[in-house]
Parts: structure tokens; C-alpha cells; sequence
């Protein structure tokens, strides 16, 4: 084929993003952990967890034809055509593929003596698959040009993950000394930060802890009128600030909320007061509920990330049973911070249960909750094996296994506008569904026992790309 016939097929490719899924052509190296990829599929006699928080349905036929799903129904009622593959999935259960909203393809690594992130190209994306996370939002990047190449990547069979919304570099004033944390100068420079990388294909914002209201205001306009979105992990803004300001959504819950810090200081950080302000709250407090009644009213959502908080004592070292991925001297140094933190976290274990009430409240009053696990922190929170975790906790939080499903399905792919298209198992949406030998409504840790995940009808094998990934994290 000469350069000329190439590119011109290329670009003729590009320009039909409605070619059926059974013309997408996958790698050697995407295609050796497929396991099921059919024109037609029937998965017959599942239990069903559709995501929309209707009760579970037993004995379901789930019809999928190019990459969607065309009927939803009883065995007893769905014509299984003679030319489908069919799946048996009794004992077994369906969930929507997630829809996870702060999550990053890097992971916690030091540089000496500071706090640093890396980039973690190669397992974090399969593992977020591996993981069930069919769509996921990179709530911050570090390297935003890798993000989007993996992004495209992806997109064209080369590569193993999800599908990317990609958010900008970090919008941060200079403050914290973060090697990798991208930095900017006044709101006119977070508003060029915001048209350069929109330009290239991000689609979301972060504010950081010491970005002033100012910068906020230059974000919002930039991106706003692009009709893109802003989020934020907060300090010197104040939750009701941003959400007076008309910020889109909230991270870490009210972990990162200062409303509550005594002499909060206008576009001033102080971590260790707004951490107090939030120790020293009663956990019904009335001004609590007049913030949830106003981040409501002004339809601002909130991510719960709850993995990255989980307490130490008397849990995992690494969530979700990760410990496996991670090379050995990262498993020795999370081993080692596991021990010296047993039994010493007390503060964080109040905390911890104050914010697992605090989200159910605003989930119970109307708020748009929406999940994600944020790889970062200490280092135990990893990428796919966090994500199965982030279910877990908001179960031991208070809400049902149908709740957590729908928070981390259906309401994240509401916040990103994509709702008629992802995050439950609806006839005439894309197949992105997971299958887990067991019952995760009987028991919450059985959304571990993930087999397949299916993205776009294309069925992929979890364990084998789990087992791909052990002793990579720390090295790519």
C-alpha cells in the first residue's frame, strides 16, 4: 500500500466512529486476552444488576449484537438465534461495565526524599480493565501527551484499557514541591493552560489545593464555554465557593472540603486546620447539611474515593488484593508501612467512618455521588484491584450492592453527558458489561471474581490480564 493509499484510509477511518465493533481489528497483543469476540453473543441465565438501582433480576438473557446490547430478558421470553454464541451464566452475575471518575495511569514513587508521582503506562490501563473499569476519567494528569496517545492507542486495537476522558495538567498555583505536578502563574495562565490542552483533546479540568478563586473563574469561563467541566481537589477554595462559582464536581467526598477549618483564610491553604475542622465535626452536624442542601441545589456532583483513605488497622495492605502487582521492593515498602501503622490510626479510622456517613447523606438527599479510587496516596491504592474495593466500601458504608453498582456505573456516566450510551444493561446500549462467578448482592467481596469483561460486546479475560500484570507497577 503506497503512503498516499494509507493515509487515505486512515482518514476515512477516523471519519466513521459508527463501524460496527465486529470490524474493529485488534493487535496480536490485544487479541491474546480475548476470549469472546462474536457478531452475535447470549448470555443466558444470568442474574442481572442492570445499574439503574432497580432491584437484581434472575434468569436473564442478555442479546448482544455488533457491540450492543439489543434485548434484556427472561430465559424463558429471549429467542437465543441459532447463530449466537452462547455464554451460560448460571451462578453467575452481570453488572455494567464501570464508570470510574478519579483515576490516574500513574502511581505513587518518591524521588528521594520528596512525594512524586510516576507514570505507569503499561499496567495501569490493563488493570483498570482487568479491573471491570470500562470508562474512566484521568481526574489529573502528570503526562497529559501520554494519556492521550494511550487514549488513541487503545481506541485502535493496539493496546489493552479502557476508555479514556482524559483531564488536563493539574491547574496549581506554586506551593508544594511535587517534581511531577504541573504549576501555574495567576488566572491568565490557568486560562492558556485550559485552551492549550482542550485543543488537544483533553476533556475535563482539576483545580488543585492552592489554585485561587481567581484561577477558578478563568477555568470555569475557558472551559465552560467549550462546554467542557471542571473538578477539584480543594483547600484554599472552599466547597461552597466553588460550588457558588458553578464548579462541576467535588473530589475525596468532604475529605478535601476547608469549610469547616477555624479563621479560614480567603485562597489560603491550611491543610492541618481544614483536616481538624473536619475531625471536630459533629457527624450530623446542621452545617454539614446546609452544604450537602447547597452543593445539591447547585447541582455540583461528588466523587467518592474512598480506597485512598481506607484506615490501616485491621485491613489489607495493599486494597483489593493487590500486593501481587507491584514490584518487590514496592511490596516490601508497603508491607513495612503496613505494620507501623497498625493500631496507630485511629484519628483516620474516625474520620474515615464520619465521611462513609457523609457521602450516604448526600447520596439519600438527591446528590449526584459519583466513584472513582485515585492511585496515588501511600501507595496502596492500585489500579483495577481499587476499583472492586471502591464498591466494597461504599457497601460497608451503608448503601446497598444496587446502590454501589449504580454510583459507580450509571451516575458516573450521567456526570460525563453519556448516560444514553454507558453504564447499565439497557436494550440499545454499548455492550460494556462484566461477568462475576458469584453474587456479589449476597456477598460484596464476590465483585472481586470478576471473569469477563466485556467492552463494546468484546469479551476480555480478567484473570489473564491480572496475571499479565504482576510485578509491573513500579516499573512501567
Amino acid at each position: 500500500m503506497t503512503s498516499f493509499h494509507y493515509l487515505f484510509t486512515a482518514a476515512l477511518l477516523a471519519a466513521l466512529p459508527s463501524l460496527s465493533v465486529s470490524a474493529q481489528q485488534f493487535t496480536p497483543q490485544v487479541r491474546e486476552f480475548i476470549k469472546v469476540n462474536a457478531p452475535l453473543i447470549a448470555l443466558t441465565d444470568a442474574k442481572v444488576i442492570d445499574g439503574t438501582g432497580r432491584p437484581a433480576q434472575l434468569h436473564q438473557t442478555v442479546l448482544v449484537r455488533d457491540g450492543r446490547i439489543v434485548q434484556v430478558g427472561p430465559v424463558k421470553k429471549v429467542k437465543v438465534p441459532k447463530d449466537a454464541q452462547v455464554i451460560n451464566c448460571a451462578g453467575k452475575t452481570l453488572i455494567p461495565g464501570l464508570v470510574m471518575l478519579h483515576e490516574h495511569l500513574y502511581y505513587t514513587m518518591p524521588a528521594g526524599g520528596f512525594f512524586n508521582i510516576a507514570q505507569m503506562p503499561y499496567s495501569f490501563p490493563r488493570l483498570y480493565l482487568a479491573g471491570g473499569a470500562t470508562t474512566i476519567r484521568t481526574a489529573g494528569s502528570i503526562e497529559p501527551q501520554t494519556d492521550l496517545a494511550i487514549q488513541r492507542l487503545i481506541g485502535e486495537g493496539k493496546y489493552i484499557g479502557p476508555d479514556m476522558d482524559v483531564t488536563a495538567p493539574y491547574i496549581e498555583e506554586p506551593s508544594m514541591d511535587i517534581p511531577a505536578l504541573n504549576t501555574v502563574k495567576g488566572p491568565e495562565d490557568a486560562a492558556a493552560t485550559v485552551r492549550f490542552w482542550a485543543d488537544r483533546g483533553c476533556t475535563s479540568f482539576k483545580m488543585y489545593m492552592h489554585a485561587t478563586r481567581a484561577d477558578l473563574a478563568a477555568v470555569l469561563r475557558e472551559a465552560h464555554q467549550r462546554r467542557l467541566k471542571v473538578t477539584g481537589h480543594l483547600c484554599a477554595i472552599s466547597y461552597r465557593e466553588a460550588a457558588e462559582m458553578g464548579i462541576d464536581n467535588l473530589e475525596h467526598g468532604f475529605m478535601a472540603s476547608s469549610d469547616f477549618a477555624a479563621n479560614k483564610v480567603a485562597d489560603a491553604c491550611d491543610y492541618p486546620a481544614a483536616r481538624r475542622g473536619l475531625q471536630n465535626l459533629p457527624v450530623n452536624s446542621p452545617a454539614m447539611a446546609d452544604l450537602i442542601k447547597l452543593l445539591i441545589s447547585k447541582g455540583v456532583a461528588l466523587t467518592s474515593t474512598l480506597p485512598v483513605f481506607e484506615p490501616y488497622t485491621g485491613r489489607e495492605a495493599v486494597l483489593g488484593g493487590g500486593m501481587e502487582a507491584l514490584i518487590p521492593q514496592l511490596q516490601e515498602r508497603e508491607t513495612t508501612t503496613w505494620k507501623q501503622n497498625q493500631q496507630k490510626d485511629s484519628a483516620s479510622v474516625a474520620l474515615f467512618k464520619k465521611e462513609l456517613a457523609w457521602e450516604k447523606m448526600f447520596y439519600d438527599a438527591g446528590g449526584l455521588l459519583v466513584a472513582g479510587t485515585d492511585p496515588t496516596g501511600a501507595g496502596r491504592t492500585i489500579a483495577g484491584y481499587s476499583n472492586r474495593r471502591q464498591i466494597e466500601l461504599l457497601v460497608e458504608g451503608g448503601f446497598t450492592a444496587v446502590q454501589a453498582i449504580r454510583i459507580s456505573t450509571l451516575n458516573g456516566a450521567t456526570y460525563l453527558g453519556r448516560a444514553q450510551e454507558i453504564g447499565s444493561i439497557e436494550a440499545g446500549k454499548r455492550a460494556d458489561l462484566v461477568l462475576v462467578n458469584g453474587d456479589p448482592e449476597q456477598d460484596i467481596k464476590q465483585i472481586r471474581n470478576m471473569d469477563t469483561v466485556f467492552k463494546n460486546g468484546v469479551g476480555f479475560d480478567s484473570a489473564k490480564i491480572f496475571e499479565s500484570a504482576k510485578g509491573k507497577v513500579g516499573l512501567n
